[in-house]
């Protein structure tokens, strides 16, 4: 005797009736990118599909957003003018507190997450405050950190993703939030945050890359998954609401360790570099992009998440629209 695994292959009702992981477009969080002007639109040569959008143009592309069934965004600054520390994002009129508010006075039921750090709007590209030797100071970016998460919070965030990785953030804004009198605002953090290579066209999209060095003394190493569970599971502790492994290809292991150890929401952050490469085999004929581009989302699920951050998000929704 000899088990027939075939009987529940045979056809797509019995597959479908079986499948053990669906991709839901509940499931997506859409990254954007908003900055400065009017009427500005840009592609990003290193992301087809991915633009930088002024305020006016960012409220015309979630009309689009909204109608597909995408549920939530996940938001980022781009500012008119960069310093050592980061100013506009501690400005309450800066770029995100802007654009927060005018996507809640158009589109009040959608979910708005933040990113909350500071390679964007710094001179130098890092991710906090440094030192005399071009080093991030852990606690005093903590600081800064704080105020950022409180403006964000007041602009109207429903969800703050800090994904600095600097030691201590979840409890510092924890705290920070709490005082202010936004205890109901959730923090997803980027718990395991590597410092990888497929970040490089993100890198172009928010103008964020370090002028100097590299972001391997805060960013995880990629060769330690012992120490990448650590992280997720302390910042847990420090009182995160959900958890995240960023990039998601190559680090799927890292996802169903963490999955096996905490009873936390997972998310996964699909990259840009991961993004690019899908999109640029499928525009040289290398691979079947809708079936590769669906069987990547099934695999992060799979692999233990529970939501997944992609700028792939409207296309999903229209593949999942024929399916």
């Amino acid at each position: 005797m000899f088990t027939r695994f075939r009987r529940l292959r045979k056809n797509e009702n019995i597959r479908s009736l079986v499948r053990e992981n669906h991709v839901r477009k509940e499931d997506l969080i859409y990254p954007l990118f908003a900055r400065y002007g009017k009427n500005f639109r840009e592609e990003v040569a290193s992301m087809p599909g991915v633009f930088q959008l002024s305020v006016d143009e960012l409220l015309k592309e979630l009309e689009g957003v909204t109608a597909k069934g995408i549920q939530a965004i996940m938001l980022f600054g781009i500012p008119q003018t960069k310093d050592s520390i980061g100013s506009d994002a501690l400005d309450s009129h800066g770029i995100i507190a802007h654009a927060l508010g005018a996507i809640k006075a158009n589109f009040p039921d959608l979910y708005v997450v933040t990113d909350l750090c500071f390679c964007e709007y710094t001179d130098h590209g890092h991710c906090g405050i440094l030192d005399s030797c071009g080093c991030v100071v852990n606690d005093a970016t903590l600081e800064i950190l704080a105020q950022q998460a409180v403006i964000h919070a007041r602009a109207g965030a429903d969800m703050i993703a800090p994904s600095g990785m600097m030691d201590g953030t979840i409890a510092v804004l924890r705290e920070a939030l709490d005082i202010a009198g936004f205890e109901d605002i959730p923090l997803m953090s980027y718990s395991t945050k590597f410092a990888s290579s497929y970040y490089g066209p993100f890198r172009d999209v928010a103008e964020s890359a370090p002028s100097h060095g590299d972001r391997r003394g805060y960013q995880m190493d990629p060769a330690n998954g012992n120490e990448a569970i650590r992280e997720s599971l302390e910042d847990e502790m420090q009182g995160a609401d959900i958890l995240m492994v960023k990039p998601a290809f190559v680090y799927l292991d890292i996802v169903r360790a963490i999955k096996e150890r905490s009873s936390l929401p997972l998310c996964v952050y699909n990259v840009s570099g991961e993004y690019a490469m899908l999109k640029l085999a499928g525009k040289a004929g290398l691979i079947d992009y809708e079936k590769v581009l669906m069987e990547t989302m099934v695999s992060f699920k799979r692999a233990g998440a529970d939501l997944i951050i992609t700028y792939h998000a409207q296309e999903v929704c229209d593949l999942l629209d024929r399916s």
